[in-house]
């Protein structure tokens, strides 16, 4: 993927051919379990390699094909699976390429189930982990251990958005036979191309801006025909975790104005960071592309945009003003996920009990907030409206 003629290419015909279902501009929803043979030996053909056929919509479908197309090339990847989840296909991933005994170094910080992976479900059968800082590449050639054969990154991560280099620490798991998998669901393939930079493997919440409509739950793993082959043949089958038709097609409809949100979203969460550094209450906003941003340059250079996800930094506060806060916002809602049509906020407050609050913890008066599709002004009038209320004495 080049230039915007290959993303509207990508986008609007890849993978369609519409004079197979009756020139219908929107592909069909082949709402089917089950394919038929004609032959015992084209059935043969299909259980000696499913990869290679329709035979049961565990595996392939035609619409879900319609739709892993377009996401391997947005990717720049030879191909992809398209699962029921993100947590699915980082499952799929780690699990395709772990055995007993094996070791993972993973960033620190991790998204929770992967987190919960790595430290309740992998253990169970031989595998260990070790946890570092990610940006810095000397911490990854440290923890490199005679077993190591995962690298496990998120870049950036989804609430203080630290980044690793990708092409250095891929570069460092070609030179040790380490496969890379990476979460890039921050920034879409369109604003981040971790393969194009030597990662293995390229995962992503298709529940977020690829779908963009808050209705859809899914994941995206993209790498080489050999390994999503291989995935193909034993997680992606066995685990049934292969995403459904109608949610294929939900997310072929997203595609079609993936860029124009993005665009939007980006120059509205611009805005709102503006307001958002005027504001008394707020102490910073964490977001990849603000002048303070301490891996600004590295982001700059391996990032094309950062869509609508930044942290507020709240001034040292009663947890009853955060709350508040949250509890007046009467347009943004109070919500996990990101990359719909509507705008989130999540506290992280929310995450522990009120007793275990601490108000020069920084960590704990971090708000998540989601720029979404509305105006900004909109957006804008709706965050003063609740910091004023915060504001107010505590009594």
């Amino acid at each position: 993927m080049n230039n915007e003629q290959d993303i509207s290419y990508i986008l609007n015909e890849l993978g369609e051919e519409n004079d197979q279902y009756f020139r219908a501009v929107t592909p069909p929803i082949v709402q089917t379990s089950n394919f038929s043979f004609k032959t015992v030996a084209d059935l043969r053909k299909a259980f000696a390699n499913e990869y290679s056929t329709w035979l049961y919509s565990r595996g392939l479908n035609p619409t879900v094909k319609i739709l892993s197309q377009k996401l391997a090339a947005l990717d720049s990847a030879e191909d992809c699976l398209v699962l029921n989840s993100g947590a699915a296909a980082i499952f799929a991933a780690v699990l395709a390429n772990v055995k007993s005994g094996d070791h993972i170094v993973s960033v620190a910080g991790v998204y929770t189930w992967a987190r919960k992976m790595f430290e309740e479900i992998l253990p169970r059968f031989g595998v260990t982990h070790t946890y570092i800082d990610g940006s810095a590449i000397e911490n990854w050639q440290k923890a490199i251990q005679p077993n190591t054969r995962l690298f496990y990154l998120e870049s950036p991560n989804s609430w203080t958005y630290e980044l690793q280099d990708l092409a250095a620490v891929a570069a460092l798991a070609k030179q040790h036979q380490i496969v890379s998998v990476i979460d890039n669901s921050y920034c879409t393939p369109l604003y981040q191309q971790p393969i194009q930079m030597g990662i293995d493997i390229s995962i992503q919440s298709a529940t977020k801006y690829i779908g963009g409509h808050s209705d859809v739950v899914a994941g995206v793993l993209s790498s080489n025909k050999v390994m999503i082959e291989r995935i193909f043949n034993s997680e992606y089958l066995n685990i049934g975790s292969g995403i459904q038709p109608f949610n294929a097609w939900l997310l072929i409809r997203g595609l079609r104005t993936l860029p124009m949100r993005l665009a939007h979203i980006t120059k509205t969460t611009q805005r709102v960071i503006d307001y958002l550094k005027t504001e008394s209450l707020v102490e910073k906003v964490i977001f990849p592309f603000e002048p303070n941003f301490p891996q600004l340059s590295l982001a700059k250079k391996q990032m094309k945009g950062a869509c609508g996800l930044c942290t507020i930094v709240l001034k040292p506060l009663p947890i009853q003003s955060i709350e508040t806060f949250c509890n007046a916002l009467q347009h943004i809602r109070m919500a996990v996920s990101w990359g719909g049509h509507e705008s989130l906020v999540v506290p992280r407050c929310a995450g522990f009990a009120e007793a275990e609050y601490d108000e020069q913890n920084a960590e704990h008066r971090m708000l998540r907030l989601y720029v979404g599709l509305e105006d900004p002004d909109y957006l804008i009038a709706d965050l003063q409206q609740a910091f004023k209320k915060a504001a107010a004495p505590v009594h």
